[in-house]
C-alpha cells in the first residue's frame, strides 16, 4: 500500500541525487554535440579512407546497446590501464553513443544548405574553417535544433542506465532506499514522476520551437 508519510520522508534523498542525473545529461550532451559535429564533418571529407572508417565506427556504435558500451568503458577499460570514475564513464558513454545519432542530424542540416553557398564561400576566398563557421553551419544548425532537443530529452530519460556502472543517480538512490526498507513502490513512483515532470514540459517546448522555426523558414 502507498504510504504518503514514507514517500515524503524519502523525497529529499531522491531529489538530492537529481543533480547527478542532470549533470550527467548536460555534460554528456555537450560531448555528443561536439563529437557529432566532428563525425559529420569527417564523413564529408574527400579522403575516402577517413570517411569510410568514420561511417563504419558510427554504424557500429549505433547498432550496439548503450548498456554494453557503458559496461565496456567502466569494467573493461581498466584492464588496459584506463580507470574512470562512474560519473566520467557515464558522461563519456552517453556522449559517444549519442554523438553517432547527432552526426546524422548535423549531416541532414548540412546537406540542406544550397550548393551555391559553397560557391559563395569560394568566391569570398574563405578557407575551409571560415566557410564552415561563417556560412555553412549558421544555415545548417537552426533547422535541426528541434531534433537535437528531442535527443537531449531521450538522453535524459536513459540516464537510469548509469546505475549499472554504480553511479548513484535518482534511480540508484531509489534502489538503495528500497533495499534498506523493502519498500520500492514509493521510491520508483517518485522517480517516474520526476522524469515525467522534467521531460514532458521539455518536449512541449521543443515542439513549440519546431513550429516557430517552421514558420520562419
Amino acid at each position: 500500500m502507498w504510504n504518503w508519510d514514507y514517500a515524503f520522508s524519502i523525497l529529499p534523498q531522491i531529489l538530492s541525487a537529481l543533480g547527478i542525473t542532470v549533470s550527467a545529461t548536460f555534460f554528456g550532451f555537450l560531448l555528443a554535440l561536439f563529437l557529432g559535429l566532428v563525425l559529420s564533418v569527417l564523413t564529408r571529407l574527400n579522403i575516402k579512407a577517413i570517411s569510410f572508417a568514420v561511417k563504419g565506427i558510427v554504424q557500429f556504435i549505433r547498432n550496439t546497446p548503450l548498456l554494453v558500451q557503458l559496461y565496456f568503458i567502466f569494467y573493461v577499460l581498466p584492464e588496459f590501464g584506463v580507470t574512470l570514475k562512474p560519473f566520467t564513464a557515464g558522461v563519456i558513454g552517453l556522449g559517444i553513443h549519442y554523438s553517432t545519432y547527432l552526426s546524422e542530424v548535423f549531416r541532414s542540416g548540412i546537406e540542406s544548405v544550397p550548393a551555391g553557398q559553397w560557391e559563395v564561400a569560394k568566391a569570398l576566398n574563405f578557407s575551409q574553417p571560415q566557410a564552415w563557421a561563417k556560412i555553412i553551419l549558421p544555415q545548417a544548425l537552426p533547422p535541426v535544433i528541434p531534433v537535437i532537443g528531442n535527443y537531449l530529452i531521450t538522453m535524459f530519460k536513459e540516464t537510469p542506465l548509469l546505475s549499472a556502472i554504480t553511479l548513484v543517480e535518482i534511480l540508484q538512490t531509489a534502489k538503495i532506499i528500497g533495499a534498506g526498507s523493502f519498500r520500492y513502490l514509493e521510491g520508483f513512483t517518485i522517480v517516474g514522476v520526476i522524469f515525467f515532470l522534467l521531460s514532458y514540459p521539455s518536449s512541449r517546448m521543443v515542439k513549440k520551437l519546431e513550429v516557430q522555426l517552421g514558420r520562419k523558414s
